[in-house]
């Protein structure tokens, strides 16, 4: 007997995924998912517009040639009580207008936790790219994000296999699988062969990048002081991309860099990339710059006392360095990072998205 129309009809409707981004790092992952997701789905791109600067937003898009966002949510600065209050208040009504059959979201932002938070209140499945990281410091934003998010979470792609472990030893097993990591892919897809060492008259392995933005370092004028003072001690020139942020606190309590560093305005992936790819070593308290660092094969140094990239550190590749002047200039001057690039074996962007459009 043939199937009814309407049966046939059912059969072949694409599912629904409703993608929530509003940071960096969670453009540059979506900007290598969302091309292989809409081969098989239909997907919803949420931009909440947590990063309102148009340098580390607008532009994100552009060179990354992601498609426009269907939602922009413009819920711009403000404290995370507030700016999650927004999201959350924002993503109720465009989730029940799209009834997506899952929600999808990246890394451990406050995009993230709204995101997983509205879709979990409306009884939609979420799936968090990135799950299972665990910096175990409860008094960092993200880490509050990341864990909230994994035990909301339906499927939990897992990029490492301490991160599986820690879910794990919270009692999260069911919906957890061991994808790899989504930057990798980026990172080998995006990194541009452009001279742009050349452009800030500065030569291949004779400098060092640095990107200062979390909270812990940015909102404590000693740590940001002292952050600033190591750069500055380094012998080699360091270009530091300027945080809207940072910028901002620096003009505040009147801080400076030094000399020997050299302050720019936020920079594009790909150039980021490339500088950074070229670099003696890169300094940062960012998780994915951390990331690429080590994966483009980089000496990295953690401007932070722990990280949710507890492999990177226990390879050797990635040195934590946290807030001290004379810890950032000995560690970085005697080189005890030990970089290697890694091989990816396996295809993250493939996995997930298999997982994702099975009913």
């Amino acid at each position: 007997m043939k199937p009814s129309r309407h049966f046939t009809a059912m059969a072949i409707k694409p599912r629904t995924v409703l993608t929530v981004i509003g940071a960096r790092p969670q453009f540059i992952k979506a900007a290598v998912v969302s091309p292989v997701l809409r081969q098989s789905a239909r997907e919803v791109l949420v931009h909440t517009g947590q990063h309102y600067d148009a340098a580390l937003s607008g532009n994100f898009f552009h060179e990354l040639k992601m498609p426009k966002p269907d939602y922009e949510l413009a819920v711009g600065s403000a404290s995370h009580a507030v700016q999650t209050a927004r999201m959350l208040l924002a993503l109720e009504p465009v989730m029940s207008r799209e009834h997506p059959d899952v929600v999808v979201v990246y890394g451990d932002t406050n995009s993230t936790l709204a995101g997983a938070l509205t879709a979990a209140q409306k009884g939609i499945p979420v799936a968090h790219v990135e799950a299972g990281l665990r910096s175990f410091n409860r008094a960092m934003p993200e880490e509050i994000n990341r864990v909230m998010t994994d035990h909301l979470a339906a499927r939990l792609y897992c990029p490492t296999p301490s991160a599986v472990a820690n879910l794990a030893r919270e009692g999260i097993t069911r919906g957890v699988r061991l994808t790899g990591d989504v930057m990798d892919v980026a990172v080998r897809m995006m990194v541009r062969d452009a001279d742009v060492p050349g452009r800030y008259q500065v030569r291949p392995g004779g400098y060092a990048v640095a990107t200062v933005h979390r909270q812990e370092n940015t909102d404590d004028r000693t740590r940001l002081a002292a952050i600033l003072q190591g750069l500055g001690s380094l012998p080699w020139p360091v270009l530091l991309p300027l945080h809207p942020r940072t910028r901002r606190r620096m003009a505040e309590w009147g801080l400076a860099a030094g000399d020997a560093v050299r302050l720019l305005d936020p920079l594009g992936y790909g150039d980021m990339l490339s500088l950074a790819g070229a670099a003696g070593a890169v300094l940062t308290d960012s998780g994915g710059l951390q990331r690429e660092a080590c994966a483009l094969g980089v000496p990295t140094y953690v401007l932070r006392d722990e990280t949710e990239w507890v492999e990177l550190v226990q390879e050797g590749r990635a040195v934590l360095v946290g807030a001290q002047a004379e810890r950032i200039r000995s560690a970085v001057t005697a080189g005890t990072a030990r970089p290697r690039v890694e091989s990816l074996d396996r295809d993250p962007v493939g996995l997930m998205v298999a997982d994702l459009v099975q009913e």
